[in-house]
């Protein structure tokens, strides 16, 4: 299959798979224990019908939109993820080129294989800084001077991975940093001896965030021990809030998935928040991210931004998660697959098949800006009723 083959989530996913040697495929793509939330995630969206108006004369469509203070040209972004430069020699270059192209947010993660700085010389799209608690508060502040140097506009705390989730599929091949392959694994990558050639001939893999904190080269430290020793389980609300205090600007926690955290957030200083369960990848058996999205947004929406993530494949999703009140979608997976094919030749050609995917459904919504999609074009899945707003 070609990239000019690909044209939906599923497409970019096989290709990727051809490519990749399995353990690194199965890093992508798996997620925890049984792998329910992973499923969920997708079919969640399902959960809710789009209801359609005609005959308003759409013309222009507006995409834009406003989050955390950054203006966004698409209501989709690149969420943070790591180790990019395993799937693809580009890594997070051809995400920060590739965002910087559709005029939307990216983000580069403490486990990110490029820096801040380089990204930002990358694109001038808005940058995500995710970061995690460390035991050593003076880690966490050299993290945050150092994002403040490099003209981060949003810092993105994650809460929800205090330690790791138990990815079986990484285990039965021995997947880690550095490789600790099984017998099985290694033979999957003899399977795909292009990805070795590529990754053997360009610049060393290294972890620029971590630089002079963590040795992931010589074997001193895995990325599954960097979890279980390194970051601190006892973090705390007013952790977070000396944090807040600490950064001064747009502050974001993802993996906020309650009423309770949401509005805790907002007492903090929080100015966003990300529903979120990691892609399935640590609490199996919890709740999505559009599950909860309307409950959230009824309690705190009107003081902070609503972000959600997980699962999101197409343009129609995207839309229902506008429709109940988040202003903006994570993506994941979606454009991980399309870099692991073909680097940001990948990226930007996900990117723009979701574009033109929200422009047209947008259309065939009758809706010609965001800020016209409402709880009135869904309904839930068997009722004849909208979707009305919680009791406050």
């Amino acid at each position: 299959m070609r990239l000019t083959h690909c044209h939906n989530f599923h497409d970019f996913r096989r290709l990727a798979r051809k490519r990749l040697p399995g353990p690194i495929f199965d890093y992508i793509d798996g997620a925890a224990d049984d792998e329910v939330t992973h499923r969920a995630n997708t079919s969640a969206f399902a959960s809710y019908d789009l209801v359609p108006n005609v005959l308003r004369g759409v013309g222009a469509v507006d995409m834009s939109v406003t989050v955390m203070g950054q203006r966004l040209a698409l209501p989709v972004y690149c969420s943070p993820t790591a180790l990019q430069r395993l799937f693809h020699h580009e890594g997070e270059r051809a995400v920060a080129a590739a965002a910087g192209k559709y005029g939307t947010m990216f983000g580069v993660s403490s486990l990110g294989t490029v820096s801040l700085e380089e990204a930002r010389r990358i694109s001038g799209a808005p940058q995500v800084y995710q970061f995690y608690f460390h035991k050593d508060r003076g880690l966490n502040r050299a993290m945050m001077d150092r994002a403040k140097g490099a003209g981060i506009e949003v810092m993105m705390l994650t809460v929800d991975s205090i330690t790791g989730g138990n990815r079986e599929r990484d285990k039965r091949t021995g997947f880690s940093i550095p490789f600790r392959l099984t017998l099985p694994g290694m033979l999957q990558f003899a399977m795909k001896p292009a990805w070795g050639i590529n990754y053997l001939t360009h610049e060393r893999f290294k972890l620029p965030q971590l630089d002079g904190h963590v040795d992931m080269g010589g074997g001193a430290l895995s990325i599954s021990r960097y979890f279980t020793e390194m970051l601190d389980p006892a973090l705390s609300w007013d952790d977070v809030a000396a944090m807040v205090r600490e950064w001064g600007g747009q502050f974001c926690l993802k993996g906020v998935m309650s009423v309770e955290d949401a509005r805790r957030a907002v007492e903090i200083g929080c100015t966003g928040i990300v529903l979120s369960n990691h892609g399935g990848r640590q609490l199996d058996g919890s709740r999505t991210g559009f599950d909860q999205l309307a409950e959230i947004v009824d309690a705190v929406g009107d003081r902070i931004d609503v972000i959600m993530d997980g699962g999101v494949q197409r343009g129609t999703h995207v839309l229902k998660a506008l429709s109940l009140g988040a202003k903006a979608v994570g993506l994941g997976r979606y454009y991980l697959f399309p870099l692991a094919a073909a680097g940001q030749a990948g990226v930007e050609r996900a990117l723009g098949l979701m574009r033109t995917e929200i422009e047209r459904d947008m259309r065939l919504m009758g809706c010609a800006s965001i800020d016209q999609l409402t709880r009135a074009n869904l309904r839930a899945l068997g009722s004849t009723r909208p979707i009305a707003p919680l009791p406050v």
